[in-house]
C-alpha cells in the first residue's frame, strides 16, 4: 500500500457488506450450525427448569411448615424468573427455526446477505465518497467470488 499524504488524503473505515452465494455445501453447512444452536437452546430451557425446580425444593425444604407469605413470594418469584428467561429462549428458538426453514427453501447460485465487515479505504480530494462506501464481497464457500464497488445506488 502506498503511504498516505495526510495533507490531500484520509484514511477512512466502512462497513462492507458480505453475500454469500448458496451452494448446496453453504447450505448444509448453515443447517449444521443452526440445528446445533437449536439444540443448545433445548438444553438451557432444560437447564433452566430444572434449576428452578431445584430452587424452589430447597426453599421448600429449608421453610417452617406451613410456609409463610415470604416462601411464597420467593417460589413465585422464582417461578416468574424461570419463566421470563424461557420465554426468551423460546423466542431464540423460533427465530433459529424460522432460519432454518429459510435456509431450506433458499434456491442454489442465489445470492443471500450474509453479515458486516469493516474495511479501510483511502479517500482523496476529488473521489466520489457516496461510490466508495458502497461495497460488498461475495463468497462461494468462504473464498472471494467477487467484490463490488461503487454499484448504484437503491432508493429508499
Amino acid at each position: 500500500m502506498d503511504s498516505i499524504d495526510f495533507a490531500n488524503q484520509l484514511l477512512l473505515k466502512r462497513a462492507v457488506n458480505v453475500k454469500v452465494i448458496v451452494t448446496p455445501r453453504w447450505k448444509e453447512e448453515m443447517q449444521q450450525q443452526l440445528q446445533l444452536q437449536i439444540s443448545q437452546a433445548d438444553g438451557q430451557i432444560q437447564q433452566l427448569d430444572s434449576q428452578g425446580q431445584r430452587a424452589i425444593a430447597e426453599i421448600e425444604r429449608q421453610s417452617i411448615k406451613p410456609p409463610g407469605p415470604d416462601v411464597a413470594r420467593e417460589i413465585e418469584s422464582i417461578r416468574l424468573e424461570v419463566s421470563s428467561r424461557k420465554s426468551e429462549l423460546l423466542e431464540q428458538k423460533n427465530q433459529l427455526l424460522q432460519q432454518l426453514n429459510q435456509v431450506q427453501v433458499l434456491e442454489l447460485e442465489q445470492e443471500v446477505n450474509q453479515g458486516q465487515l469493516d474495511s479501510f479505504f483511502v479517500a482523496s480530494k476529488g473521489d466520489n465518497l457516496i461510490a466508495m462506501m458502497q461495497v460488498e464481497v461475495v463468497l462461494r464457500d468462504g473464498v472471494v467470488e467477487d467484490i463490488r464497488s461503487g454499484f448504484p445506488v437503491e432508493p429508499n
